[in-house]
């Protein structure tokens, strides 16, 4: 009884620890996620081309220069990745005042989250996507705090384009673009000229650099539409727990999201709106992603790690804060023990 206790005391300390905003906090984060990939480490999974994907196949054959056929240096890279983006994610909300106070609760949460299933963890092209979405919000929740809001709109347009030139379903995220500008500026119509202009700007140039090395033929590869439901394939007691689970966390989230962002002020309830969207168009655009895909979801995960990290975060009712927090290390170990 008395050792349940000091493990109960030490998961405590460390939910206390994320809650810090301080640089060995990072140091503990980074460690936290070599535990929790191990297995990804230890088994390591080089990554194979994607049928009609020809810009990610094109950014494996430069990384075969170098890595060769090495599957640990791509599953490192991966995971590195991942460890990156966390932070960013964090920084997001931080910079962007998300929360009524910086922790480094968003990031535990995308990392964890990401290590339920161990093909998130592995290089693919949801990890590159993801990167050029996160960039896109960033720069959108400055669109009514800048002297410059062309530069931004035009630069928030180019990287959501970027993202649809890797996966076609992601068109939809011009929805979110549009959510942006509706919200977050008056009506100009010179600036949604410019979001047009930065739109099309990635297609354009690859358009015409196909052109030039006479492999235009591959842009007929581009418009590809398919069907996942989800990345477990077969319902069994496993995939039950799991979508379960992620179902309440999502759920906790919510309800504290209810409970903290009404009092946040005009500018900030305009961002969880934002982030709500992107929540919304990234399950759309998974489940329109092909199948074989095993990475689809993971582009659900920043805005789901967000919204989740509101319940580990409420500070008014420590109790159910805590709970989330134990009932999230339980769901990633029962994870990181099924999935052999």
């Amino acid at each position: 009884m008395l050792c349940q206790s000091c493990i109960l005391a030490q998961i405590f300390q460390v939910l206390r620890l994320f809650k810090n905003n301080t640089p060995f906090t990072v140091i503990f984060l980074f460690i936290f996620t070599l535990v929790v990939k191990m297995k990804v480490l230890l088994h390591p999974v080089a990554p194979l081309a994607e049928p009609r994907h020809f810009l990610y196949n094109y950014i494996l054959r430069g990384l075969h220069v170098v890595f060769k056929e090495n599957a640990f240096a791509y599953s490192l890279l991966g995971i590195l990745i991942l460890f990156i983006q966390a932070v960013y994610l964090n920084s997001i909300t931080a910079r962007h005042k998300l929360f009524p106070r910086n922790t480094y609760i968003p990031a535990f949460v995308y990392l964890a989250l990401t290590s339920i299933y161990p093909r998130f963890s592995l290089f693919n092209e949801t990890l590159l996507i993801n990167w050029l979405l996160l960039g896109a919000m960033d720069i959108m929740f400055g669109f009514s705090k800048t002297t410059q809001p062309s530069k931004l709109i035009y630069n928030a347009a180019l990287l959501f384009c970027m993202a649809s030139l890797f996966q076609f379903t992601m068109l939809a995220w011009f929805l979110l673009l549009i959510v942006g500008m509706v919200m977050f500026r008056p009506f100009n119509l010179g600036e949604w000229a410019v979001a047009l202009l930065g739109y099309i700007t990635p297609i354009y140039f690859i358009i015409c650099i196909l052109f030039l090395t006479d492999k235009l033929y591959l842009f007929t590869h581009w418009p590809h539409i398919g069907f996942s439901i989800s990345p477990i394939k077969s319902l069994s007691a496993f995939s039950v727990i799991t979508l379960g689970s992620v179902g309440l966390l999502l759920g906790s989230g919510l309800y504290a999201m209810q409970k903290n962002v009404p009092m946040s002020n005009i500018y900030i309830r305009r961002d969880w709106i934002a982030i709500s969207f992107y929540l919304i168009i990234s399950f759309m655009v998974a489940f329109l992603t092909e199948g074989y895909v095993k990475s689809a979801w993971l582009i659900t995960l920043p805005a789901l790690s967000i919204i989740v990290s509101h319940a580990l975060a409420l500070e008014k009712n420590k109790r159910f804060s805590n709970f989330i927090f134990y009932f999230s290390i339980v769901f990633l170990v029962f994870c990181l023990w099924a999935n052999k």
